[in-house]
């Protein structure tokens, strides 16, 4: 009984264990520089859209594996057109063009969902070659539109509610009530840390009402004591990350647009018939569509979200870099699918969760900045990543085959018992 619950253990917090062996290598390697209050902060803005494209990507996976790889490119295409009408329309007051130019961009990622969802969930094209035509024309469309000029993006409120100004931080409202807390060297931001408690008290008594919820439902819960540890350890994570914050400037504003984009989908994952549907598909798509669901809408649905939050990390890219070239995106579509896989997304589809994409992408940024700041090669950059990721499938590929094996031997062992019977 102790190796099987050591055994659900490993497999359920494999990729967390490998993400704190990963930070703490990385801490070594640099001598301590990826804990710098700067280094973290810079860890949420350089990967804003991985957890957003991570999120999207999943719907897809869900579905039975599938992936878009034009993402990048659609990042280009919307965040070349916020650029252009924010650059063009700069006689009018700022605060009056941006909201256009953010709404151009989510519709012009809308409409490239639109565009894939129909191919793939009504033609039939299969994804990666419908995805892969997107990734190959949107980079050219996105090329002749700005012309292969690049475009400076100095909208002030633009840069400072998505995460690339001098002032895109929460502003330290409570700064002045009481005196200053000061830690060593570090004068702490108020307004962050009481945010951050309050996010922990929330996220605890959440737990317990969720646990004490499902017990009277009749479910199955964990144990009081791994319910405790497990609640302590995550408030211990979010404390010490806001203490981090706090010792900076506080909270980035691209935090917050993370955090609700990926609170948003979490709801929409667990709690509603569309998230629902997006398991079923991916579990068995035929048993879905004879059971009465149009797996069609489902997957329409699926590359129609893509597409938006593809149009909304085009905001914050350009946000975060202060502007908008034909370049940009290369190779995100590798990092947020590498982000779903190596959080635990099957690449048979129909398993995954926020949550995975949320450590996924935290490792592929702990990975991409550790390396950076010990001066690691580009080109050693993506073999690191790319032997991270074979890893993350090749571990999802054995805990399948071992799952059709038990079933397998399940279901020999009720035939025997079944025949041992009528004889």
């Amino acid at each position: 009984m102790g190796k099987a619950k050591a055994s659900e253990f490993f497999k359920k917090y494999f990729m967390v264990l490998v993400l704190v062996v990963v930070f703490a290598t990385f801490h070594f390697i640099t001598g301590g520089k990826t804990l710098l209050p700067s280094n973290i902060d810079s860890l949420i803005s350089q990967n804003a859209y991985v957890f957003v494209l991570g999120t999207g990507m999943l719907l897809c996976i869900l579905t039975g594996g599938n992936i878009d790889l034009s993402v990048g490119s659609v990042v280009c295409l919307a965040g070349g057109v916020g650029a252009i009408i924010m650059d063009k329309l700069r006689f009018l007051p700022d605060n009056a063009v941006w909201p256009v130019a953010v709404i151009a961009m989510l519709v012009m990622g809308l409409l490239v969902g639109l565009w894939h969802g129909f191919w793939i969930a009504y033609v039939k094209v299969p994804p990666f070659i419908a995805t892969l035509v997107g990734m190959l024309a949107f980079r050219g469309l996105a090329n002749i539109i700005m012309g292969g000029f690049a475009y400076q993006v100095s909208n002030k409120p633009f840069l400072n509610i998505f995460g690339g100004g001098n002032n895109c931080y929460i502003p330290d409202v409570l700064a002045g009530v009481g005196g200053p807390i000061v830690i060593g060297e570090n004068t702490l931001n108020k307004t962050c840390i009481v945010i951050v408690l309050l996010i922990a008290i929330g996220y605890t008594v959440f737990t317990f009402i969720n646990r004490a919820s499902l017990i009277k439902k009749g479910y199955k819960v964990d144990s009081i004591v791994s319910v405790v540890i497990k609640t302590v350890l995550i408030d211990a994570v979010v404390i010490w990350f806001g203490y981090k914050l706090a010792s900076y400037k506080g909270i980035p504003t691209a935090l917050i647009w993370i955090a609700l984009v990926l609170g948003i989908f979490a709801y929409i994952t667990t709690k509603t018939t569309l998230g629902r549907n997006l398991y079923a598909v991916g579990g068995n798509e035929k048993a879905t569509r004879l059971s009465g669901i149009d797996t069609r809408k489902v997957m329409f649905s699926a590359y129609t979200l893509m597409g938006v939050l593809s149009g909304f990390a085009g905001i914050v890219n350009i946000a975060r870099l202060q502007g908008s070239t034909p370049t940009y995106g290369v190779g995100y579509e590798m990092d947020a699918i590498a982000a779903c896989f190596i959080g635990g997304a099957s690449a048979y589809g129909g398993t995954g969760s926020i949550g995975g994409v949320i450590i996924g992408a935290a490792l592929m940024g702990i990975i991409n900045q550790g390396m950076s700041i010990a001066d690691t090669p580009v080109n050693y950059q993506k073999v690191v990543k790319g032997i991270v990721l074979i890893v993350a499938v090749l571990f999802d590929v054995i805990m399948q085959m071992r799952r059709k094996g038990a079933k397998k031997k399940a279901t020999q062992a009720a035939t025997t018992e079944k025949g041992g019977a009528k004889a």
